[in-house]
């Protein structure tokens, strides 16, 4: 099979299209056919090794020292089940499946073996498997650090989304809706069209305002990019408000946050925001773009037909 494979840590030239064998799944696994993926800030980052100081040698450390111990990238997928080991119950061939893999990564191939247990399920019975690739990342990512604000505790929260045009802003502000929230949107004058069709119409421009002299204030301030930090935006915070940010850690990811997505997305409350999408050959062209950190909500891999 084709395979995405990173043969060191650097620009993105550093992956090249291999041909690898195809897995072979054990009896409590399924084989899936994928079909999309998605280039996200998390791949680029261990791809090009982007940390400073002494977290790169914890980086090193925990993910390879020259270069990936697990040389696919790709920590979402959805495709199609093409078959199932002899003590697999929760999916039969043919069932369009979507999930993701964290650290285990292995998107960028044609083909990858997961267990039935693990965070996949299937696939919104409306979406394109474009769709069901996109929502993910940001998906997970902006459910778990709008559970740890908890959103849910608050009545009708005053929300300010921080970098909200990228996957997990634009996941976060469609999220916070789900939760009735007030969203104020930061973003560039480019990306005003964008955060207005997902239903925002307080927005701040982060290049023309000037954010310390906003009196607004807010129960949960999301940055969804993680290039802010709290003492820059607690003066806009209220009395009990929580600044979150998706520097301040790992996003745990769950069978729940696939299911709330799944449910959503077939209620016409969450839509896939998808800025481009490349063919598998493209995949360096796909990196590049995500390196610029002006993309658009989700960068899709298009892995097979």
């Amino acid at each position: 099979m084709k395979a995405v494979i990173c043969t060191r840590y650097g620009s993105p030239e550093v992956l090249q299209l291999q041909e690898i064998a195809k897995p072979v799944p054990n009896s409590h696994q399924i084989l899936v056919k994928i079909v999309a993926t998605a280039v996200n800030s998390g791949d680029v980052r261990v791809r090009s090794l982007d940390v400073n100081g002494f977290m790169r040698i914890i980086m090193r450390l925990a993910l390879g020292i020259s270069k990936p111990r697990k040389p696919i990238l790709g920590t979402v997928f959805s495709g199609v089940v093409e078959k199932v080991g002899k003590n697999v119950s929760k999916f039969n061939v043919g069932d369009r499946v979507f999930g993701m893999t964290g650290f285990t990564f292995g998107t960028y191939a044609e083909y990858i073996a997961v267990h039935q247990n693990s965070n996949v399920i299937e696939m919104p019975n409306n979406a394109t498997y474009e769709e069901a690739a996109a929502i993910v990342f940001g998906g997970q990512t902006a459910i778990h650090f709008l559970d740890k604000a908890g959103i849910a505790g608050r009545p009708n929260p005053k929300v300010l989304v921080i970098g909200a045009t990228g996957s997990v802003g634009t996941a976060a502000i469609q999220l916070a809706k789900h939760h009735h929230a007030d969203i104020t949107a930061v973003c560039s004058a480019e990306g005003i069209g964008l955060v207005k069709s997902l239903g925002v119409t307080n927005i701040m421009r982060y290049d023309s305002a000037d954010h310390t002299r906003q009196t607004d204030k807010f129960d949960i301030i999301f940055d969804a990019v993680g290039k802010t930090r709290k003492n820059e935006w607690k003066h806009l915070l209220n009395k009990n408000g929580v600044y979150k940010s998706v520097r301040t850690g790992y996003a745990s990811e769950t069978i729940q946050q696939l299911m709330l997505l799944k449910e959503l997305f077939e209620n016409g409350k969450y839509k896939a925001v998808i800025g481009k999408t490349f063919s598998m050959d493209e995949v360096v062209e796909a990196h590049r773009y995500v390196d610029t950190g002006r993309k658009k909500g989700n960068a899709v891999l298009r892995i097979s037909e």
